[in-house]
């Protein structure tokens, strides 16, 4: 018998993204799931919601208060924290890239990436930060950008964005479990993790 699958949607400007990235892993493996990397691209959503930013930045209070509780997640789990600037970060060739990973390197260059940006402060829209973090993932540099800029990954992504819009995904990280069931925010992470379980 299989282990049952959560999907784990997320964008590299995520920002609660990125403690949900670090620990998935690690809370999955004692309940018995496996976890699908599904990369995706936020904008296209808040377009839709007549949003030009993210609501961070819309909403300046729930934007300091994004950041106070990202200190707070981020020294629980152990991990930096430097807010890149400009926030929110440009994902687009990021995403291509870990679009064109698979299995075990997607996440590996996943964890990698956001540790750079949110953890070091990176630029993810710099090509030099996306070499760093394949290179820390153990992944050949430039294979893998050269199949991220193929007109087949970028149409993957697209498919990936609006597969995630007809899930009812609003904002990241997102997990869906076997059945369709839909959480949001990384704090729902391990009951998200022990629906999937039950399948």
């Amino acid at each position: 018998m299989s282990a049952p699958v959560l999907s784990f949607w997320y964008d590299f400007a995520s920002t609660y993204s990125y403690p949900a990235a670090l620990r998935i892993e690690a809370e999955a493996a004692p309940r018995g799931v496996s976890i699908a990397w599904r990369p995706f691209l936020l904008g296209p959503i808040f377009a839709a919601q007549g949003w030009s930013t993210s609501p961070f930045n819309l909403y300046p209070a729930k934007g300091r208060y994004m950041w106070r509780e990202m200190e707070r997640i981020c020294e629980a789990q152990k991990l930096p924290l430097a807010p890149p600037d400009p926030f929110p970060q440009h994902s687009l060739a990021a995403a291509r890239v870990a679009t064109a990973l698979e299995g075990a390197a997607r996440a590996a260059f996943t964890r990698a990436l956001y540790r750079l940006e949110f953890g070091l402060g990176r630029n993810i829209s710099e090509q030099e930060t996306l070499e760093a973090a394949l290179s820390v993932a153990g992944i050949e540099v430039a294979p893998a950008l050269a199949r991220a800029r193929t007109q087949d990954i970028k149409d993957a992504l697209r498919a990936a964005t609006e597969e995630a819009i007809g899930l009812g995904i609003f904002g990241a990280p997102s997990f869906i479990a076997p059945d369709g069931e839909l959480y949001w925010g990384q704090d729902r992470l391990e009951a998200a993790l022990d629906w999937a379980a039950a399948f």
